[in-house]
C-alpha cells in the first residue's frame, strides 16, 4: 500500500536515527565510531542493505495487494493516502530506475515458457539497487585488501598498541605539570632499581651536607642504624622529609623544593641503607629510640611505633 511517508524519506530517516544512536553511545574519542571501528561501518552497511531490501519487498507486496482491490477500494485508498510527493514524476522515476519493476499488466512480456503445475516463471532482471550494492561491496573488498594486506595497514592489534603507547606519552606529559597527589596516607615503599637510583640521586644533591654520602651522619643523624627520633618506616620517613623534623632544631621541610613523589623515592632509598654500616657513623642521639615494626616486635617493653611497612630505616633529620 502507499505510505504516508515515502520510502526515499523513511529509509534515510531510520538509517540516520540508528547512525546517530551508535555515534552517541559508542565512545570513539576524537574520531567518528564508523571510522575508528571497522565493525561499526560493517554493521551500518549491512543494516542499510537490509533496510532497503525490506522496503523493496514490502513495496512489491503492497503493489500486488493493491491490484487485488476493487476499483472502489483503490479510489478510497488513493484519496486517503495520496500526497503530492508520492504522485510526483520525480519520485516515480527514481523508484522505477532503482527497481526496473514491471507492472502486473506487463508481466506477459517477461513470462518464460517454463510451466510446472501451472506455475510460470518471470524473467525479471536483478534490481539495480541490489546490483549497485553488490558492486560497492566488491570495490570495498578490493580497497580493504590493498590497504591492509598489500600496503601493510595497521590491524586492530597494532592500532591498539600504538594508542596505548600514545596514551602513556600523554600521561607522562600530564604528570610533568599535574598536581602531585602523593601523601603520608598513600605512600608505599618502592623497591625497584629505577626508583632507588632516582632517590639516591636526589639524596646526593640535597642531603649529603648533613648526612654524608654514606648516610653515616654529620650535622644530621646516622641513617643506617635502627635508632629513630621521629619514627621509622616509609610513612614516618616520608612525613619527616615532607614536613620537617623537630620544631626549632630538626630538618627543614622539603615539600616546597622536592615533589612528593620524589620524596617517596628519597625515603625508599634511605630505607634501603638500613644496616649498611658506614665508616665512623655519628653516635646515636639521646632522644632516639629503637624502631621495631609492630608486626615483628617480640618484646612488649621495647619502644615501637605503628607503621605498615616491613622495612626499618632511620629518618633524615637534622638534630
Amino acid at each position: 500500500m502507499k505510505k504516508l511517508i515515502p520510502s526515499y524519506v523513511r529509509v534515510p530517516l531510520i538509517f540516520a536515527i540508528v547512525f546517530g544512536a551508535m555515534e552517541y553511545f559508542i565512545d570513539s574519542g576524537d574520531k567518528p565510531a564508523f571510522i575508528k571501528y571497522p565493525m561499526v561501518m560493517l554493521f551500518l552497511g549491512v543494516f542499510l542493505f537490509l533496510l532497503i531490501a525490506i522496503e523493496i519487498v514490502v513495496s512489491a507486496i503492497d503493489k500486488v495487494t493493491y491490484h487485488l482491490l476493487t476499483d472502489e477500494q483503490k479510489k478510497q485508498l488513493e484519496e486517503a493516502q495520496s500526497l503530492p510527493f508520492t504522485e510526483s514524476a520525480f519520485y516515480k522515476n527514481i523508484l522505477k530506475k532503482l527497481t526496473r519493476s514491471k507492472e502486473i499488466e506487463q508481466e506477459a512480456d517477461v513470462m518464460l515458457d517454463h510451466n510446472y503445475d501451472g506455475i510460470r516463471e518471470l524473467d525479471n532482471v536483478l534490481p539495480p539497487w541490489w546490483v549497485y550494492l553488490f558492486y560497492g561491496c566488491i570495490i570495498f573488498a578490493g580497497i580493504y585488501l590493498i590497504r591492509y594486506q598489500i600496503m601493510g595497514g595497521d590491524n586492530q592489534a597494532q592500532e591498539f598498541d600504538k594508542e596505548v603507547a600514545a596514551a602513556k606519552i600523554a600521561v607522562a606529559e600530564y604528570n610533568k605539570t599535574a598536581p602531585d597527589q602523593m601523601n603520608k596516607e598513600k605512600v608505599t615503599l618502592l623497591t625497584d632499581a629505577a626508583s632507588i637510583a632516582a632517590g639516591k640521586d636526589i639524596f646526593t644533591k640535597n642531603c649529603i651536607p648533613c648526612h654524608r654520602a654514606d648516610a653515616g651522619g654529620q650535622i644530621g643523624p646516622n641513617l643506617t642504624d635502627d635508632m629513630w627520633i621521629n619514627g621509622g618506616g616509609i610513612k614516618n620517613v616520608f612525613n619527616t622529609i615532607m614536613e620537617g623534623g623537630r620544631d626549632g632544631k630538626g630538618m627543614i621541610s622539603w615539600k616546597a623544593t622536592i615533589k612528593p613523589t620524589d620524596i617517596q623515592k628519597v625515603a625508599s632509598y634511605v630505607l634501603s641503607l638500613q644496616g649498611s654500616k658506614p665508616v665512623n657513623p655519628k653516635p646515636t642521639e639521646p632522644e632516639a629510640k629503637k624502631w621495631v615494626e609492630e608486626a615483628t616486635s617480640k618484646n612488649a617493653n621495647q619502644p615501637a611505633t605503628t607503621d605498615t611497612t616491613k622495612v626499618a630505616a632511620k629518618v633524615i633529620a637534622v638534630k
